[in-house]
């Protein structure tokens, strides 16, 4: 295995699947001769030209509706925002064209394409440009939504959802590009959409943790460990479809759940996957489920209120310790 950051995983990814399959194109603002706004694109234009990694105007509804026809056609676009929350533009080639279109055509038309680009919080770009819309693209019927935590599971992961059939929102943590891991440089590693993972195994409590949340969840489990409380992490890394019982699973073995997301709680993930617990699992729980959420606020600006608008590891730590009677 090699060792790299989570960009170059994206980056690999995408040449490793440009390269196996002809159909696959790239399109985006900045994609191409500047080598993508946080550089996953670098060195895709040289290598695979200007038909196959194309700079687009800065018109999100434009592009991504011209991604929905080019997968109606045959294609299988993959479609960057220069950050998730400018997808908000082109809501309407997303969730009426695109999640929508393989329904309504009686299953005449297929759509694969994969919407990418960094969302969740950034370094101080206020609240315009750090909203976390996983929970926004996982309520509509047709849409699949991914939130890597990992390089290996960013580049198995997307390589997963450009070969996929339908259309898939992944979402890459713009915090994390410069985390590094070891990551499998075989071209047949995937891993399966739908699946979770165990990143640490724990008898004590269960938290459930995506994207940057789970190496904060990770470092409260290892404060916890000093002081007896054995904690398993588990990340989902797919919203939707979600792998509830792998996580119903651990419910049973822990009997005490803490959630962990950057997002707003209102109508949040996490909302989701307590509901489904309380229904699957109610009778193994010891206390009730507990969320540790985003502030319920715009991001701030300013570097210290938008730390307090975060969850970090503290809170995860008093909220396990809370459903541990502790």
């Amino acid at each position: 295995m090699a060792v790299m950051t989570m960009r170059d995983a994206l980056n690999q990814a995408l040449k490793e699947e440009l390269a196996r399959d002809p159909s696959v194109f790239l399109m985006g603002e900045e994609v191409a001769e500047y080598q993508g706004a946080y550089k996953v694109t670098r060195g895709l234009l040289e290598e695979f030209g200007p038909k196959r990694v194309i700079d687009t105007p800065i018109t999100e509804l434009g592009f991504a509706g011209l991604g929905v026809g080019a997968a109606m056609a045959g294609l299988r676009p993959i479609v960057e925002f220069m950050t998730f929350n400018f997808s908000i533009l082109a809501t309407d080639q997303i969730i009426n064209s695109a999640a929508k279109m393989l329904y309504m055509s009686g299953g005449q038309f297929k759509i694969p394409i994969v919407f990418r680009g960094p969302g969740g919080s950034a370094y101080q770009v206020s609240s315009q440009h750090s909203q976390a819309l996983e929970s926004w693209y996982a309520y509509f019927p047709g849409l699949k939504v991914v939130m890597p935590s990992t390089p290996a599971d960013a580049k198995g992961l997307l390589k997963s959802a450009i070969r996929d059939d339908d259309p898939v929102i992944f979402i890459e943590q713009e915090r994390m590009y410069g985390m590094k891991g070891e990551v499998p440089e075989d071209e047949d590693f995937i891993i399966p959409l739908g699946v979770a993972e165990v990143k640490r195994e724990g008898r004590d409590a269960t938290i459930i943790a995506r994207s940057l949340m789970v190496p904060t969840a990770l470092k409260a489990a290892e404060e916890l460990e000093k002081n007896g409380v054995s904690c398993e992490v588990i990340d989902p890394r797919t919203i939707r479809p979600l792998d509830i019982n792998a996580i119903v699973e651990s419910v049973k073995k822990t009997n005490r759940v803490v959630i962990a997301e950057e997002s707003h709680p209102f109508c949040g993930v996490a909302a989701e996957i307590s509901a489904e617990i309380n229904e699957r699992a109610f009778d193994y729980l010891d206390a009730p489920v507990k969320r540790v959420s985003g502030a319920d606020v715009p991001m701030p600006y300013a570097k210290n209120l938008e730390r307090l608008a975060i969850p970090d590891v503290e809170q995860i730590v008093a909220a396990v310790r809370e459903v541990s009677y502790l």
